[in-house]
């Protein structure tokens, strides 16, 4: 029996696994845009930003059948009223077990990757995590 153990382990870290560019949308635009970004980046969030590309909140798949079962769409609302403010962040530094545990705990599926300046550098989803845990699940067998 040896006495010393190793510790074993894949440093994977969000901006390994981060989409990039993040797909973005400025707070004044109207909720349809934000939908058709989604649409055409075959997505299901866009992070809002001000004026200096900083984040502002997010707009999610669910928050734009809000904006339909509503009556909100065709009316040129901006964003800003249907985004999600001040939403939960992570580093692009920070590992992948960190951004699951986050998104477990608050029940969120996306989690914009900024940087310390509160600028936007990617996006990180349930299915960028599924995507790696499936990898490392067949490296195993």
């Amino acid at each position: 029996m040896s006495l010393f153990r190793r510790k074993r382990s894949v440093p994977l870290r969000v901006s390994d696994i981060m989409s990039t560019p993040p797909i973005t949308i400025k707070e004044t635009e109207p909720v349809e845009k934000a939908a058709k970004l989604m649409f055409e980046n075959n997505t299901s969030s866009v992070i809002v930003v001000n004026s200096d590309g900083l984040l502002t909140g997010i707009v999610t798949a669910k928050d734009i059948v809000a904006a339909v079962a509503l009556g909100k769409i065709g009316q040129d609302i901006p964003v800003a009223r249907f985004m999600k403010e001040n939403p939960l962040t992570i580093g692009p530094d920070a590992h992948i077990t960190e951004a699951l545990e986050k998104m477990r705990e608050f029940n969120v599926r996306h989690l914009p990757v900024v940087d310390k300046n509160n600028k936007p550098v990617g996006m990180v989803s349930i299915r960028d995590i599924m995507d790696v845990l499936l990898t490392l699940l067949k490296i195993i067998e």
